[in-house]
């Protein structure tokens, strides 16, 4: 049997204030053997706020992952059929998709990401 290493989706939603808490920790799984699948919700990945450009936020996630973000609810949809995660981390998780996840509306790369694994 192969030993491959988890897939773990880390989705990251515009919780904007907390991304410098939450960057350690994608990190930390990147340098634990871990192969890991970047999900950004559409209004992190395009919006520069008082606690970081989007394009900062973007280059630093791609260069701890060596891989591109999912950013759309097209580039999401497969996730599930494809069955590409072992495990979903969402974090920082926004109220706002706390609740479309609550209640089934996948109207975001983040809640389409959870509705498949």
């Amino acid at each position: 049997m192969k030993n491959e290493r988890p897939v773990i989706g880390f989705a990251m939603t515009g919780s904007f204030c907390t991304m410098s808490s939450v960057m350690p920790v994608l990190k930390s799984l990147c340098d634990n053997d871990y192969s890991v699948i970047p999900i950004m919700s559409e209004m992190l990945y395009g919006t520069d706020t008082r606690f970081g450009m989007a394009e900062d936020f973007i280059k630093m996630v791609e260069e701890y992952t060596g891989t591109s973000i999912i950013h759309t609810v097209k580039d999401a949809e497969p996730i599930g059929p494809k069955k590409l995660l072992d495990a979903l981390v969402v974090a920082p998780c926004t109220g706002n998709t706390l609740s479309k996840i609550a209640n089934g509306i996948t109207d975001s790369s983040v809640s389409m990401a959870v509705k498949a694994v």
